[in-house]
C-alpha cells in the first residue's frame, strides 16, 4: 500500500464516523419526533383516529430519515451510492408487499366474507328444517 492509499483509506475512516455534534443533532431529533406523538396521543389533539394514524406514521417515516442519516451515517456518497440505491429498492419492496397484503386483505373480507357467512347461516336453516 503506498503512502497515498493509506492517507485516502484514513481520510475515509475519519469520514466514515459522524461527530459528536451530529449525534447530538440526531438525538435531539429523535427525542423530538417520539415526544410529538405521545403528545398527539395523550391530549387528544387530532379528534379523528384515522387522521392521527397517518400523522403518527409520517412522524415515524421521518424518524427512520433521521437515523438513517444521523446514526448509520447514510448518504448518497457513502458507498459510492450502493447503500441508497439498497435503500431505495427495499423501500419499494415493502411498499408493494404492504399494499399488496392490504388489498389482498380488503378484497377478502369485502368479496369472501359476506358469501361466506350468508352460506354457513343458509346451511344451518336447512339443518334445522331437516326432519
Amino acid at each position: 500500500m503506498s503512502a497515498h492509499d493509506h492517507n485516502h483509506d484514513h481520510g475515509h475512516a475519519v469520514h466514515a464516523h459522524g461527530s459528536m455534534k451530529d449525534y447530538v443533532i440526531g438525538f435531539v431529533l429523535s427525542v423530538i419526533l417520539t415526544a410529538i406523538p405521545f403528545w398527539l396521543v395523550m391530549n387528544k389533539v387530532i379528534e379523528k383516529s384515522s387522521t392521527l394514524g397517518v400523522v403518527i406514521l409520517a412522524l415515524a417515516a421521518v424518524q427512520i430519515l433521521v437515523h438513517m442519516v444521523y446514526f448509520l451515517h447514510m448518504n448518497t456518497k457513502s458507498e459510492n451510492g450502493w447503500n441508497m440505491l439498497a435503500l431505495i429498492f427495499t423501500t419499494v419492496l415493502v411498499v408493494i408487499l404492504l399494499s399488496g397484503s392490504i388489498w389482498v386483505m380488503y378484497h377478502l373480507n369485502h368479496n369472501m366474507m359476506p358469501g361466506m357467512a350468508q352460506g354457513v347461516g343458509a346451511s344451518a336453516q336447512t339443518m334445522r328444517d331437516m326432519p
